[in-house]
């Protein structure tokens, strides 16, 4: 029995051509300029901190115009330019065979030992992942254009109905383990039907949305209820900001208080440095930062047991955020890191059991919600 071909839409096949276009070009002008007797160079955009701009007017981070030359005949880049070219041919594959690739699947597509020699193409996949990060950016073209996912990090369940690749999700009945997010969700994968959601509580790790669940918070409150399993990947990210844009949802997080839970709110909300080239689809400019707030600890009425001793590299990243340029000249966070810093200690959300099993999903973030009080 013949298997059933996979259904490709119209749009889908016009942005599969133009990467393919893409990556023959650059393939294209190795050859001509070696034919020609001159040195290949890849122009790859820097992925850095001194690349980035804040776009204040946009609220989020950009990539800027800088590039870092990857010549060929060059002891230094040698291995990374060879290291592009597989990366490249593996794409070119997947995108004419129709099908797609973990980013471990391609490392290991492109992992050899390179003849005669025992040197290998690629040793991890930490070497992998940041030379298809480079392709991204050089061709301008978005991960999922390049036929690869990342491993699904996420859970979502709530007043929503999905449609994910053809299959109705019913989030409202997805039992205690959610529906997983996957790495690719743009429009062509992942459509919004009914919902009835009034905003999304973003919480920072599963243990704290099992409780959310367990307790049915989305029903009692009207929402969606989402985790990225600490730093949220692309896919949640997306899935966030689409959620956001396109049915005006708000999103409201729920984080640790220390400088990592400060630090995945500012990813959310502006973006990251290595992903600067990616905010304008995965920063959410409006997202809140309902807590755990450093303040807590007096208002909640906290016993010592939830304290845990800021680090001299917990001291020295919260500095670091607060010199942010949308945390500088934020009053709000100025005086939530300082606070942090003169508590001399940090709280994770798990901190609220402190004061009774559901004591966040049944007091702590209703009453936060009511009276917004919340950071921006």
């Amino acid at each position: 029995m013949a298997k059933a071909k996979p259904v490709v839409s119209a749009k889908t096949k016009e942005r599969d051509k133009r990467t393919l276009g893409k990556i023959v070009n650059l393939a294209d002008d190795v050859s001509k300029k070696t034919l020609g007797g001159k040195e290949p160079i890849f122009h790859i955009p820097t992925r850095a901190k001194s690349n980035t701009i804040w776009n204040k007017k946009r609220g989020i981070l950009e990539m800027g115009d800088g590039k870092a030359d990857r010549p060929l005949f060059d002891l230094k880049t040698a291995k990374q330019f060879m290291q592009t070219m597989l990366h490249g041919s593996t794409i070119k594959d997947l995108i004419d065979s129709g099908k797609t690739s973990s980013l471990r699947g391609v490392f290991y597509k492109a992992k050899h030992t390179v003849a005669g020699t025992k040197e290998n193409t690629f040793d991890t996949q930490d070497e992998s992942d940041p030379i298809l990060e480079d392709l991204e950016v050089t061709l301008g073209a978005l991960r999922e254009e390049l036929h690869i996912f990342a491993e699904n990090r996420g859970t979502l369940v709530g007043n929503i109905t999905i449609v994910d690749k053809g299959d109705e999700i019913d989030a409202r009945k997805m039992g205690s383990g959610g529906w997983g997010i996957p790495s690719i969700v743009e429009p062509d994968v992942i459509q919004f039907k009914k919902c009835e959601a009034k905003f999304v509580l973003h919480v920072e790790k599963g243990t704290v949305w099992n409780r959310f669940n367990e307790d049915r918070f989305w029903e009692e409150n009207n929402c969606i209820l989402t985790h990225g399993a600490g730093q949220p990947p692309r896919g949640c990210r997306r899935l966030l900001q689409r959620l956001n844009q396109e049915l005006k949802l708000p999103i409201i997080c729920v984080l640790d208080c220390d400088p990592w839970g400060h630090y995945i709110y500012s990813v959310i909300k502006q973006g990251s440095i290595s992903l600067a080239f990616e905010s304008s689809r995965l920063a959410i400019p409006d997202a809140k930062f309902l807590g755990i707030r450093a303040k807590d600890y007096d208002e909640c009425d906290l016993g010592d047991a939830v304290k845990i001793d800021l680090t001299e590299n917990d001291i020295k990243r919260a500095k670091e955020i607060a010199a942010y340029p949308w945390f500088e000249q934020h009053k709000g966070w100025q005086k939530e890191i300082q606070k942090l810093l003169s508590n001399g200690f940090k709280m994770e959300v798990e901190a609220m059991i402190n004061k009774g099993i559901s004591y966040v999903t049944e007091e702590y973030v209703p009453e936060r919600l009511k009276a917004k009080d919340w950071l921006d």
